[in-house]
């Protein structure tokens, strides 16, 4: 029974992980959704809020089995609206 209780017990470890991974992943996609109509809209904006979301998602990952996120710089932000627009 122990053997079951080991592997149960991972099992829900690497659920929690992947949902907290989730989570801060959803908040990045919502940060770049804001900055992408500050952008389109021709309003001052900034990507600080998506790289602490992309921070605490790659130090989350050291410590489990999600993935990590790429920082992004404004002209990276701007080339991907300026390509979606085409």
């Amino acid at each position: 029974m122990s053997v079951h209780e080991a592997i149960t017990s991972h099992t829900q470890k690497m659920h929690a992980h992947l949902e907290v991974f989730q989570e801060l992943d959803l908040k990045r996609e919502q940060a770049i959704d804001q900055a992408v109509a500050q952008y389109s809209a021709g309003e001052a904006f900034t990507v600080d809020e998506i790289n602490r979301y992309a921070a605490a998602i790659n130090e989350h990952a050291k410590h489990g089995i999600s993935p990590t996120r790429t920082y992004i710089t404004k002209d990276m932000l701007i080339e991907y609206v300026q390509r979606s627009r085409r």
